[in-house]
């Protein structure tokens, strides 16, 4: 092919999210977080795992915060903002999971333009439906309109969790040999948005209908999924560690310490996942650094449990193991 006319491989730093640069950016802001509250209540974690602790006696409270992110303009695109809810609910919870904490109450943050009745009944309907599934309660919000300031409409939200002192599950009890079980996710959920919408937006519509029935459209606002099971395969078997396989992909694996997380037997990506390579002649270690790629969480217990944890979760399925060489390996492959 003339090189003049090559397609051009797209990566989420031309799309707008450098996730180098947000990184840095992040730890610049922790490197300041220096106080620490005197008296009873103290943090009970390190900033910079999943959720944040607070010490409550024999238990511990714990906060996480997050958004919808840019799903919210293919929600615009589609006129449909009735799952939106259950993704902002799910990017929390799920966080609150991965440390074996029960999700008991939720409070949203929309900031907007303007209010538009429909919409705001839309993305209730989708915050109820994510109470529901998580069995938390909804406690109250804050509705703030800043026209000049946002343009369009952004949803967010904090969850408070609770769970008693000796079942926080925080990675450090990873060992060596233990086996990684990957969850699949049910698509993109609300993480590698600003890259898909851009290659949509470059060489298709998002009415355009895929082969496996769905539209795209419809494919990125698929609900990101609510593993409210995990608190069963906790009570079951002995968990080690876990994660939840948000923004940064794999790279989120690294929040659980310095271990050897050897991938070996991936969960299977969903074809729109197929579908975003090809067309947007994305690279694969790209594509593994953006999206969950159809692995929304991981459970790290001894080879011991799997029958239990398989039973408890059916559709688990192990994709890896740890070693003692640290690091990230997906099939062989060094992974950053």
């Amino acid at each position: 092919m003339n090189p003049l006319f090559e397609k051009k491989s797209h990566t989420y730093r031309d799309a707008g999210v450098d996730i180098n640069l947000e990184a840095e950016g992040v730890s610049a802001l922790v490197k300041m977080l220096t106080y620490r509250r005197t008296g009873d209540f103290g943090m009970y974690s390190n900033v910079g795992h999943f959720a944040g602790l607070v010490e409550f006696g024999e238990y511990v409270l714990a906060l996480a915060v997050d958004g919808v992110g840019t799903k919210m303009l293919v929600a615009d695109r589609m006129k449909d903002w009735s799952t939106l809810g259950i993704d902002c609910i799910a990017m929390n919870v799920n966080d609150l999971y991965v440390m074996n904490i029960e999700p008991i109450a939720f409070v949203d943050y929309i900031a907007t333009e303007s209010v538009q009745t429909d919409k705001m009944r839309q993305i209730g309907e989708g915050l109820n439906e994510g109470a529901r599934l998580s069995n938390m309660n909804l406690i109250g919000g804050e509705t703030a309109t800043l026209k000049g300031l946002v343009n369009g409409l952004d949803l967010a939200g904090t969850c408070l969790g609770v769970q008693k002192k000796d079942k926080i599950i925080d990675g450090s009890g990873i060992k060596e040999d233990d086996l990684i079980f990957g969850l699949p996710s049910s698509g993109i959920h609300s993480n590698g948005l600003t890259l898909a919408r851009n290659i949509v937006d470059s060489y298709a519509g998002y009415d355009e209908k895929m082969p496996w029935g769905k539209t795209l459209g419809e494919e990125l606002l698929t609900p990101t999924r609510i593993y409210s099971e995990v608190l069963k395969v906790t009570d079951a078997a002995e968990v080690h560690g876990m994660c939840h396989i948000t923004g940064g992909g794999l790279r989120n694996l690294e929040r659980l310490g310095k271990f050897g997380f050897e991938i070996e037997n991936p969960v299977k990506p969903q074809p729109v996942y197929d579908w975003i390579e090809e067309v947007g002649n994305v690279e694969k270690h790209e594509m593994y650094r953006t999206f969950n790629m159809g692995m929304g969480y991981v459970f790290i217990a001894p080879e011991s449990e799997e029958s239990e944890i398989l039973r408890t979760a059916p559709d688990a399925s192990v994709v890896g193991r740890i070693s003692s060489s640290p690091g990230i390996r997906l099939e062989g492959e060094e992974f950053h």
